[in-house]
């Protein structure tokens, strides 16, 4: 699966992301965060694109739902991918729509990424 959440200590959820990006897959990992929020968590987005191919075209990606609903209780998000990700993955973590600060990391900056995420 190229989407999948990890929960570790301290509200970190680390999403690993692999291959081509599909909606459906996105949206299930989402529930995952949303019900930790729901909880009361306010978790700190750790974003690993690896061996990343994009994501996959579906008008379904114009869903804001799961943004305005629990978008302000994120704390921070980090993503960690190559270079040339950078401007598309910052646009799909909503960097500069959202209170969460969004900051782009390139993969030899994964121990600053998780650092960033904590302070």
């Amino acid at each position: 699966m190229p989407a999948v959440v990890e929960f570790e200590p301290g509200d970190i959820c680390v999403l690993r992301i692999s291959g081509l990006l599909k909606y459906s897959e996105w949206a299930a990992e989402q529930s995952g965060i949303a019900a930790r929020i729901e909880a009361g968590a306010r978790p700190r987005l750790l974003a690993i694109f690896d061996d990343f191919a994009g994501w996959e075209r579906d008008p379904n990606w114009n869903d804001l739902e799961f943004f305005m609903a629990h978008g302000d209780e994120i704390a921070r998000i980090a993503l960690v991918a190559e270079p040339q990700w950078e401007e598309r993955a910052v646009a799909f973590a909503g960097g500069g729509l959202r209170r969460a600060p969004v900051k782009f990391f390139r993969p030899d900056e994964l121990a600053e990424a998780r650092a960033w995420l904590t302070e």
